[in-house]
């Protein structure tokens, strides 16, 4: 996993970054007052999620994308404290030294927007983010269609290994 700059984009990736950053997507708005908060202490953490994905989730939902990156380092700090729990609690159905995903119930990603006072449109940017994630993960591993498959019926949630808790571990 390359580290994404800040961003959300990989440097190369054949974008025009002005292209991009300055499009607005679904009615542009932007209302940063709701997730500011979340945000405060996520400048610092390295995306799981592939610069390709944050395009794509940047061209697809109706988050802007220059608010895009921000949301998932907030999320991601949110999810990162959680890893042993959801390697008890869900599906893993991926891993690889940079992040673990997981299969969970549909719904979850709304349940998670709640602990954080996210709007409805942030959390649809969450759920196709992880789930485009797992979609490229699954391509690259010959496993496309069995990941498309699950995600009839649940949802994906990448989270990141970092190298400062002690809960690290990939063996499945």
């Amino acid at each position: 996993m390359a580290e994404v700059p800040r961003n959300g984009r990989d440097e190369g990736d054949g974008v025009d970054e002005s292209e991009v950053s300055d499009r607005e997507v679904g009615d542009g708005a932007v209302d940063n007052a709701e997730s500011d908060d979340v945000e405060s202490d996520a400048a610092d953490v390295e995306l799981p999620l592939d610069g390709d994905v944050l395009l794509y989730t940047g061209a697809t939902a109706s988050v802007a994308p220059e608010r895009l990156a921000p949301l998932l380092r907030a999320v991601q700090a949110h999810l990162g404290p959680q890893l042993d729990t959801y390697r008890r609690s869900y599906e893993r159905a991926f891993v690889d030294d940079d992040r673990d995903v997981f299969l969970v119930p549909e719904g979850h990603w709304a349940d998670v927007a709640a602990e954080l006072g996210l709007p409805d449109r942030e959390i649809d940017a969450l759920r196709r983010a992880h789930a485009q994630q797992l979609r490229r993960l699954g391509a690259s591993a010959g496993r496309r269609e069995e990941f498309e498959t699950a995600l009839e019926i649940r949802e994906a949630v990448v989270v990141g290994h970092s190298e400062s808790r002690s809960d690290s571990s990939i063996e499945p």
